[in-house]
């Protein structure tokens, strides 16, 4: 699987990043199936939070063996300082680590949430305070939402963040708003050296009144093929890393896109802007 260099932090990441949120509700067998598949295919970078379930538990009895070959990435939703402190200090213990390569503020998506995180006696003091005492080597920010990309451009006004996670995929660039919004902010993450992770990248929309028939908030695409071209479209852009979605039915067939990847022509990206229009934003109301 092609890898690609997070920013300054000089890691090579695979282009594919195991998104343990997959991990919330599964027992420990199905969690150890899943890490030998994604060691299998390479995968040599992993993202978890304590708000995904159980993920941390089940990762806990690999990270001892495992610790060495990945680029371990963390992140916390609380927001004051006395709260990401303590919430970090959980995490290592129950991931049974002593130290992670990135922390991040977890679903930073908007102003309002940013200033919590910023504000005098915020979450981001904690997270440098952890950096210093050499808990934490780089640190990042992460968002949902529609207003993520304006946001962590905000952000990266106000810190100088190593690196950034926003939703990507090819039904929210066919928005131009959102589109011009992700352009400027890979644009100025490309200046500052910044390394860029995606979300919701196989996303078809909401799930609105169908039923749910995966373990996603969003409607997902299933089909090897869509999701296949969806991956493509994300990895063909000027990022570094993509995450696999909550569900491990579809583990196999993301990490097999990522292994199949080649850039898509300008042609097949505007097939697939297109396209687009027969879907929604995984934010849609």
């Amino acid at each position: 699987m092609e890898k690609r260099r997070l920013g300054r932090t000089g890691h090579l990441s695979t282009v594919i990043t195991f998104g343990a949120v997959a991990l919330a509700r599964v027992s420990q067998a199905e969690a150890d199936r899943a890490m030998e598949l994604v060691l299998e295919y390479g995968v040599n970078h992993i993202d978890v939070a304590p708000s995904y379930g159980e993920a941390e538990v089940r990762l806990g009895p690999w990270m001892p063996q495992i610790r060495s070959q990945v680029f371990l990435g963390c992140k916390t939703q609380q927001r004051t300082r006395e709260g990401a402190w303590a919430e970090l200090h959980r995490s290592l213990e129950r991931l049974r680590v002593d130290s992670f390569d990135l922390y991040q503020l977890h679903a930073v998506g908007t102003l309002e949430e940013l200033d919590k995180c910023t504000a005098p006696g915020g979450a981001l003091e904690a997270i440098i305070q952890a950096r210093e005492q050499g808990l934490v080597r780089w640190i990042g920010i992460t968002g949902h939402g529609h207003q993520a990309p304006a946001t962590h451009l905000e952000a990266l006004r106000r810190f100088d963040f190593d690196t950034v996670m926003f939703p990507l995929n090819f039904v929210l660039y066919s928005d131009p708003a959102y589109r011009a919004a992700a352009d400027q902010l890979l644009r100025v993450a490309r200046e500052k050296d910044v390394g860029v992770q995606i979300i919701k990248t196989v996303a078809r929309g909401p799930w609105g009144t169908e039923p749910k028939t995966h373990d996603t908030w969003y409607a997902p695409f299933t089909d090897p093929e869509k999701i296949d071209r969806a991956v493509a479209f994300v990895l063909s852009l000027p990022v570094t890393t993509l995450t696999t979605p909550g569900d491990l039915r579809l583990l196999p067939h993301v990490l097999a896109a990522g292994a199949r990847f080649r850039p898509l022509s300008q042609e097949e990206m505007a097939a697939l802007l297109a396209e687009a229009r027969q879907y929604q934003s995984p934010f849609a109301a």
